[in-house]
């Protein structure tokens, strides 16, 4: 069955350093919660011990035919337990007619 997942879309608050720069404040981050949608694995897992042992795992985010989500790059998705990070743009493919057909996201979970 297609698109029975709940996902948490978190998208991080502005902050500012002591230089001026901007960076994500997560700990006070906006969260909404997003139910209809598909979260397959996507392209396996690899693995990283130069430093330290890492595995990351991709995964794909899917919304049915019409649903369209306030997605960015820059938001994280938490979805059974796993916190993911949205990697790339997100895919808006367009509907016939206009519109957005449906969405395509990159993530990735990092262990």
């Amino acid at each position: 069955m297609l698109f029975t997942q709940s996902v948490v879309i978190v998208r991080p608050a502005a902050d500012t350093d002591e230089y001026g720069n901007h960076k994500p404040d997560w700990a006070d981050a906006a969260r909404t919660t997003v139910t209809g949608v598909n979260v397959q694995p996507q392209g396996g897992s690899s693995e990283d011990t130069d430093d330290r042992q890492v595995t990351v795992t991709g995964w794909r985010l899917y919304t049915p035919r019409g649903m369209d989500l306030d997605l960015r790059e820059s938001d994280r998705v938490e979805t059974g337990g796993m916190t993911l990070q949205v990697t790339g743009k997100v895919a808006r493919w367009p509907a016939p007619g206009g519109g957005v057909h449906h969405i395509e996201a990159d993530l990735k979970e990092v262990d």
